[in-house]
Parts: C-alpha cells; structure tokens; sequence
C-alpha cells in the first residue's frame, strides 16, 4: 500500500499543513475540499480577526514550502482576518502544492476495501476506499494508504436548543443565525442595528459578536442586546485578560467585559432554551426550560460551538469518547468539564490512533465538541502523523510544540452552579478593566 497515495479531507489550514508536511518526506498526498478554494470554510467568517499572531498560524512545513515559491510571508506579529488567513497564506499554499489538491470534491464515504465495518480479515492489509463525488454530479472511489480527516466542524453549529438538540422551533426558523454577523456590510448592518439581538454563548465567537454588535448599537441607535448564558455566572467568560499569553485573546475578553460593564447589553444566566414561539410582526420569544421568557426579540445569533460530522466515518472503526465525540486518548486532555482552562497539552499520533489503521481525525474535528482549539496543535498533530506514516516512530513521538496556557474557563456542566466555579490561576477575578488599542478580535 505504500504506493498508493494518503488522503487529507479539507484543504483548510490543517489540512494543508498536513499535505506539505507528507510533501516534504516524499509521500504522495491527495487533498480533496467540498469547496470551491482553499480555505472555504475560514471564508465565511472572514470578518471575524483571529486573536492568533500570523507566527502561531503559519505551520513551519507550510513555510517550508511557499519560501521555496518566492513568498512574502506577513509580518509576525500582526492579527490577520479570515479574509487575510485565506488570501496571503492558505490560497498560496494551495498553489504551491499543485494538483494535489481537488476542489469541488466531497467525501461522502470511508470504508476498507472490499469489507464493511463488520468484517475483521483484512483490515490490516486492504487499503482504504474513499468514496467521493463531485460538483457536477460525478462520482468516484480512491484507494488510500491512510486517510487524515482535517475536514473540521464549521459545517456542523451546535443548536441553541440547551438540550443539544434543536429547540421547539428553532428548525428553519428565519430569526436565527449561527454565525458571527458582519456588521460593516450595509446588509447586515441593517438587520441588526435597530433591533432586539439575543446572542447565545459564551465563547470566543459569542465575545466577539458582542463587541461588533455593541458598537453597531452605538452607531445606530435604538438597538438592544441580550446576552443568553446557560451557565449560572458570566464572570470567568472573560478569559486570562491581559495575563493571557495570546494578548489578543485576553483583549477580546476585556472588550467584552467593558460593555457588560458599560450597561451596553442585558445579561441573562442560566437559561437553558426549550422554544421559540412565533410572535408579532416576524419578532421570536425564547423560553428556557424554567419557564422564563425573553420577549419581542429580532435576531438570534446562536454561537453554542460546533460538533462534527461523523456520518461518512460510519463503516471504519473509531474509538470515540462518549461525551466530547473525540479520540478517547485525546478526550481527557481537552474535557471542558474537567479542565476549567484553556490548556491543552501538545499530543500527536499516540493519541490520534484509532482501531481502524491509517485513519486519523485532526484539527478542529479531532477535538469532537470541545472548545478553544488552537491552529498550531494542529499543526503539530499532523507532523506527528506524517512522521509516523513514514516510519519515523521517533519524531513521531516527539512533542514539537509549546502552547499558552491561559484563556477562556470551563465547560457547560463546570458552570451551572456558579458557586463551583474555579477561583484561582487563569480563571481568577475577572480582570480590571484596561483602556485598548488592541483590534477588535474573535475566535
């Protein structure tokens, strides 16, 4: 099998780095992206600026790379947008790798050749299948030697519903949003600039939707924000403020801060949302699973996380932890319910393997539903796993990495009763509010 190619699903960011570093040892490597470019999915939110400094988003067999095309790599220390990411970094990248990558391709299926899930012989001597259709109806399947799904989990929003599941009428339901608004495009400034907003989250792109839209309300008067936790408090939403060690990330959180301070919003806690009921004139009301009720409200922005999709892995063997939906040896170092910070411990192979051999699930998408992942890790999961399909156990086993440690608190289970949530380290005292000159950032 060593003469058939490895597969990476998703030409974002880690997709990408996986196919250079495969490059650089000499492996054959197809990349094939649903999308129409590079970097498609960062596309859609190519508003919202990265609280990750251009050094922490570049991975270092990328640069490799697009250094030996001519490339002027941006500046270090400068915040790019999605638009930035994908433009001076992911669409050059993906030139320099050639017809490697395939656009306008799906994968829609993985299986071992010949075999269903059910069968045990030969799943360490078949290749695998991957089953993949085009945008012009086509259809195909490809034999890999391994499969590196860095397919991520944009596509996959969690429902506002607080039971995981959408909430009783959320389905189609044209008030609600699941992204980041754009609130410098005329479109959405309108939507949302004389409105009743309720945003949802209490995440890094919820943070980040609150500063746009509270400078939106500050520009156009007349609008009114409400601001939806389920946990019991909001306090340690804010992050490591200017103790984080990505400073951009704890200026996102004392921005945030700051308005809640400034009265600029309506903070609500606790509300764990059962259903949205139709009002007058297109107008929503949202009622938690208590009873409360949030009145005439215009937009929803529901910024809850994501989780991924696992439907075309359904005939390989996964061991996926039962909770987060992520590798089980990789789910207790990311456990949101665990960990009340943001620390991730660098991991590669070892905790990436599955039963099924040669597949792999990085990125975003091996963090299952847990929050805060950071492109770099993913860099360093997909240098490990080349490393290792090349026979390289010792690099393989390596940590190459070295990840800031402070950030955004805790998982949902943590915080419903504010009085257990942690007092000390990162997830101290919210910080004292500091006047910025640091961007507007989120995510």
């Amino acid at each position: 099998m060593t003469e058939l190619p490895v597969v990476v699903v998703g030409a974002g960011p880690v997709g990408l780095a996986a196919a250079a570093e495969l490059r650089e040892r000499g492996v054959d490597v197809l990349v094939f992206e649903r999308g129409p470019r590079a970097g498609a999915a960062v596309a859609e939110w190519n508003h919202v600026r990265l609280f990750s400094r251009w050094a922490e988003l570049i991975a270092p067999a990328a640069r490799r790379v697009l250094d030996r095309t001519g490339w002027t790599a941006p500046a270090d220390d400068g915040y790019p947008t999605g638009q930035d990411w994908v433009r001076d970094y992911l669409t050059p990248l993906a030139a320099a790798l050639g017809d490697s990558v395939r656009y306008d391709t799906e994968v829609v299926g993985l299986a071992r050749r010949g075999r269903d899930r059910l069968v045990d012989a030969g799943r360490d001597s078949e290749p695998l299948s991957v089953h993949v259709q085009r945008t012009d109806g086509s259809e195909d399947r490809i034999l890999a030697r391994a499969v590196i799904d860095a397919s991520g989990t944009w596509g996959g929003p969690n429902p506002l519903g607080g039971e995981g599941l959408p909430a009783l009428g959320e389905r189609g339901c044209a008030a609600v949003t699941y992204r980041v608004p754009d609130v410098d495009s005329a479109e959405q400034a309108a939507r949302f600039g004389a409105a009743h907003t309720v945003i949802a989250g209490g995440g890094h792109s919820a943070l980040g939707a609150i500063v746009a839209l509270a400078q939106l309300a500050q520009r156009q008067p007349g609008a009114r924000l409400t601001w939806v936790l389920r946990r019991g408090s909001a306090d340690s939403t804010f992050g490591g403020g200017d103790a984080d060690e990505l400073p951009a990330r704890g200026a996102l959180g004392l921005r945030a801060k700051q308005v809640v301070d400034d009265g600029l919003l309506e903070v609500v806690t606790g509300f764990r949302t059962a259903a949205i009921e139709s009002g007058a004139s297109g107008r929503v009301t949202l009622v938690a699973d208590d009873g409360r009720r949030i009145d005439d409200v215009d937009n929803v922005v529901a910024l809850t996380g994501f989780r991924p999709e696992l439907g075309w892995l359904s005939e390989v063997r996964l061991e996926l932890d039962p909770v987060l939906q992520a590798p089980v040896r990789l789910a207790p170092l990311i456990d949101p319910n665990v960990h009340s910070c943001g620390t991730v411990y660098p991991h590669g192979v070892a905790e990436l393997t599955h039963p099924e051999p040669g597949v792999y699930l990085v990125g975003m998408k091996s963090y299952g539903r847990a929050p805060t992942f950071l492109a770099m890790t993913g860099y360093e999961q997909v240098r490990s796993i080349a490393a290792e399909l090349v026979g390289d156990h010792e690099s393989a086993a390596r940590v190459e990495l070295t990840l800031p440690e402070t950030g955004v608190c805790g998982g949902a289970g943590v915080f419903d009763d504010p009085d257990s949530e942690s007092s000390g380290g990162c997830c101290g005292p919210a910080p004292e509010v500091l006047t910025l000159t640091a961007p507007a950032v989120g995510r």
